[in-house]
């Protein structure tokens, strides 16, 4: 639970909405990835695949700042540094035509991003 030192500052809204727009990227590319299934969409695809590497990044960074300046807890920085991870690998085996993996991790990676949303936005 983030305790009240964490509870009022900008560390928190900086966290919550890199959360929002970070589920938002991995929502959409299972969108296009749904398209690139019915034959169009790798454009959209790839670039998705940036945007999601790069909010994993900004996630990371703010659940840190949420942990460490801002007394929160820790392991949202680790589902953090686990969504970022699973974003390079997701890039890599899809990239190498892995469908049989790159399926399961995408649905992993959706749901540790669910997870951190309704984390960040529950009331406290």
């Amino acid at each position: 639970m983030v305790t009240q030192v964490a509870k009022g500052n900008g560390y928190v809204t900086a966290f919550k909405a890199v959360v929002v727009l970070n589920t938002l990227s991995v929502l959409a590319q299972a969108v296009t990835a749904g398209q690139l299934m019915s034959g169009g969409g790798a454009g959209s695809h790839g670039m998705g695949a940036l945007a999601v590497h790069v909010l994993g990044l900004l996630q990371l960074v703010a659940a840190v700042l949420l942990w460490r300046p801002a007394r929160g807890p820790g392991w949202p920085a680790l589902v953090g540094l686990a969504v970022l991870l699973l974003g390079f690998l997701q890039s890599a085996l899809g990239g190498s035509g892995v469908l049989a993996v790159h399926v399961p991790l995408g649905m992993t990676l959706f749901g540790l991003s669910v997870w951190l949303l309704v984390w960040a936005w529950r009331p406290r």
